[in-house]
Order: structure tokens, then sequence, then C-alpha cells
């Protein structure tokens, strides 16, 4: 059985903005009710959440999926869907030596921690740098020296520089190169805010799609690399895709398939009173979006004729009342274009793209 890949995309969340935003709005509201409400009765019982309710930036990466699903099912007769259900045992991570647990058997042994160490080091060898080489599995602190083979002790290495670590503790490896050895200990203790993120969106995820009626078919990430590198492909997160659950063709063709980056961008800011880095009110915002038939969010090209900034580009718009607009391009942000040099590809959707 063979597949082609036809069209290929990378979704980016933005879970950490919306968080910072959440924290943001909390302290302009603290620091309101200090100033207006000094005695105000604590009301921190009477809020009540739902049974399955999630942080507001872990929801967005379900709606996100979501989102993108319904429009792909109005563009293509799509008929099944195929999700990685799962699910990252950071305890297990941590120490893969406990008892009782048996998926690390088989043929599917250690995929699941070495891809998430390939991940955390970004598939280069920590020590000298290497890239599309072989990379081995090596511990920080040797197991000579009482070394655990906890997930913070574990890092990638060539086979050249795990050779010549030996059993010698990183601090005398590396003891020549103290900021190498920082970063080293900096990143191998790295919270697992990811696998965390994963593990409380998957049901909800997996509920979202199931309510859309479509055929759905689920596999574990070790399974996902199983297929990809069965089948001698890249590591990229759309390749990955392709190779989700027992669905996956023998034979996958990616001819001259290149994704789109999709970035969430939200739909623009609703704060109307507008702080000052204290966090007291400098100024409000008008309610009017929309200036000279755009608005911010668009995505438009412009075209300059003359001048310092001659040259066509194109970007999200922003816009503003006296019709200098500014252009976020993916080289950097180009201000002060006239609006008269702008014609709208298409309206703000909330997303950004690019090649």
């Amino acid at each position: 059985m063979a597949g082609k890949v036809v069209f290929a995309a990378e979704l980016v969340h933005r879970g950490s903005l919306i968080k910072d935003r959440l924290c943001e709005r909390r302290m302009h509201r603290r620091n309101r009710r200090n100033r207006k409400t000094r005695y105000r009765k604590p009301r921190f019982l009477n809020r009540t959440r739902c049974e399955k309710w999630l942080a507001p930036s872990l929801k967005s990466r379900v709606h996100n999926i979501h989102t993108w699903v319904e429009r792909f099912c109005k563009l293509a007769n799509v008929q099944a869907l195929s999700m990685e259900l799962v699910r990252f045992d950071t305890q297990q991570m941590e120490n893969p030596e406990i008892r009782g647990v048996e998926y690390q058997q088989g043929t599917l042994a250690g995929y699941e921690v070495r891809e998430y160490l390939l991940e955390k080091f970004n598939r280069r060898c920590v020590y000298c740098g290497a890239k599309n080489v072989p990379l081995q599995i090596e511990h920080i602190h040797p197991r000579s020296a009482g070394g655990t083979n906890r997930v913070s002790n574990l890092a990638l290495a060539c086979e050249k520089c795990n050779r010549a670590k030996g059993n010698l503790p990183v601090e005398v490896f590396l003891k020549n190169r103290p900021a190498l050895l920082q970063q080293i200990k900096a990143r191998a203790k790295a919270p697992l805010k990811d696998a965390a993120a994963i593990n409380a969106t998957r049901w909800d995820l997996f509920r979202t799609l199931k309510n859309t009626g479509l055929s759905l078919e689920v596999g574990s990430g070790g399974l996902t690399k199983y297929n990809r590198c069965s089948r001698q492909l890249p590591k990229t997160h759309w390749i990955d895709a392709a190779c989700v659950g027992r669905s996956t063709p023998m034979v996958l063709s990616l001819g001259d398939t290149k994704p789109l980056i999709i970035e969430a961008a939200g739909h623009g800011n609703r704060q109307m009173c507008r702080p000052d880095k204290h966090g007291f009110a400098r100024g409000h915002r008008k309610q009017i979006k929309s200036y000279f038939g755009f608005q911010t969010g668009d995505m438009a090209m412009a075209k300059v004729s003359s001048g310092k900034k001659a040259g066509t580009y194109f970007g999200k718009v922003v816009v503003r009342a006296s019709g200098s607009f500014g252009l976020k391009t993916t080289e950097g942000i180009v201000d002060g274009l006239h609006h008269r040099f702008f014609r709208k590809a298409f309206s703000a959707d909330g997303y950004m793209y690019a090649n």
C-alpha cells in the first residue's frame, strides 16, 4: 500500500502568550482593587469550575486544532482522522528503572525517552554540536560514579565525544569550557512543561475530534517514530503527522511538499484601558477597529514605488487612524507606510502564515 502527501502544515500554538496576558490582567486587576476597594471582602470561595476544566492556555490548543479540522473538512472530502494519543509518563521519564512498567519492552523499547531527548537537545551532540550524525544516549554524571538513569541525567552525544568522555564526570570533562558546562546543566534540568501540556489536553482533544463524526484512529508517540524510522523518513513535525497510527502506508511519497507554517495570533486585544509599566491607566483605546478598509491582523501586500522604503512587502497589517500603517513581515516590521500602497490579500482570521 502506498500513499502520497498532497498538503502539509505545522500549527504553532500561543499558549505561553495567553498565560502571560492573563497574569498581566490579574496584576492590573489586583492593583485596581487595592486602589479603589481597599476594604473589599475576600471572594476567593465563590468561583466554581466545571469537571473537565482546562486552563485557557491549554484550551486554546484544542480550539486551534478543531478550527483547522473543520476548515479542511470544508475544502476536502475528509473521511478519517489520525491522532497521536500519547501520554508522557513523567515519572517513568525521570526514572526508567521503575518496576511494573511494561511499555519499554518489545519493538518500541526506549522510543519515548529517546524521542524526548532528541527534542530537548535539538538533535545535536551536547559537547561538540554535531548534527545529522548518529547520536548516543550518554549519562552526564556517569553510572560508575553513582549516576542514575533519570532523564535529567541523560544527554545526547556523538560516538567520538561519548568515547572521549568515558566515565569522567562532566565537570572534569568540560573543566576548560565552563560556559558549555553551565548550559548543559541548565538544559538537563529543564522542566517537562510540553509533556505536561500534552497530558492535560489529550483526552479533551480526543473528545473534540470524536464529536466531528469522522472515523478517528489513535496511536502512541513510539509507534509514530517507529513508522517514520522504518520508512527512512527525516524527522519533522509534519512528517510525524503523516506517520501517526497503524494506517500509515508502507510507502509514503512526500514529493516536493513544503509545509505551511500556521501560527495562532489571536483576534486582537480586548483591553480597552492602556496601562503604563506601573499598572496605572494612561489612556483608552478607541472602539473603532477598522480604518480605510483595513484592520489589524489583515494579511496584505504593500507596493511602495519610491522613497527609502521602496519595494514589495507582504505580511500582517497594523492599522492607525492617521493612515500610516505598519506591516509585520517574516523579515521584521516595516513601519510608516501609507494606506494607499496596501492591497488586502485576506481578512484577519486569528492566524499568521509563512512558508
